[in-house]
């Protein structure tokens, strides 16, 4: 291990930095979408990039980094939210904090307000589905191999996700997601 940052001899200090730089903001982001906590967001994005400088040498080079680091966030999420169910449980933390006022700084509209609610009460693997291809703008072969499953199985969620936001919205036409606060066309899938 290099100096106190956890990385390991593959990756250096200056790597290591660029790859934080590039994408803590987007990790951030996608677990601020996928727990609606801030402080939780904070620490999947902090346990995330620990994991990703501990596991640099398993990264395959010939392969795109940002899936592979949005595999690792997205595990991280599921871990967190695993361990925050056992914890609330116990009674040893409190529930989650409702949307706060960086979330709404970036959900503008009230349509979009409207329909990231109808996305938080989507089941996570859903939920994931969702954030990762319209708010990331991950392809669904990159949302695959971040997941860990087929190709089918993801468009299968992908059109449930989409199912069940038209069944809890049915005035919008969903013309238009999110990608990072931009409008994306569905014919676009």
């Amino acid at each position: 291990m290099k100096g106190g940052l956890g990385l390991s001899d593959d990756i250096e200090r200056e790597t290591a930095e660029k790859i934080f730089a590039d994408n803590s903001n987007l990790v951030y982001r996608t677990a601020l979408f996928l727990t609606k906590s801030k402080e939780l967001a904070d620490d999947i994005t902090q346990e995330t990039f620990i994991q990703v400088f501990r596991k640099y040498y398993t990264y395959d080079s010939s392969k795109p980094l940002q899936p592979w680091i949005y595999k690792i966030a997205v595990n991280t999420t599921r871990n967190m939210l695993r361990k925050q169910k056992w914890l609330r449980f116990f009674g040893q933390i409190p529930e989650k904090h409702s949307i706060d006022l960086t979330e709404k700084s970036i959900l503008k509209s009230e349509e979009e307000h409207e329909l990231w609610r109808a996305v938080y009460n989507l089941n996570l693997k859903s939920k994931e589905i969702i954030v990762l291809h319209f708010y990331s703008g991950m392809k669904l072969n990159e949302i695959s191999d971040c997941l860990g499953i087929p190709l089918g199985t993801c468009k299968s969620r992908l059109n449930s996700a989409l199912t069940k936001l038209r069944r809890c919205i049915p005035d919008n036409d969903f013309e238009f997601l999110l990608r990072g606060g931009a409008a994306v066309e569905t014919s676009k899938l």
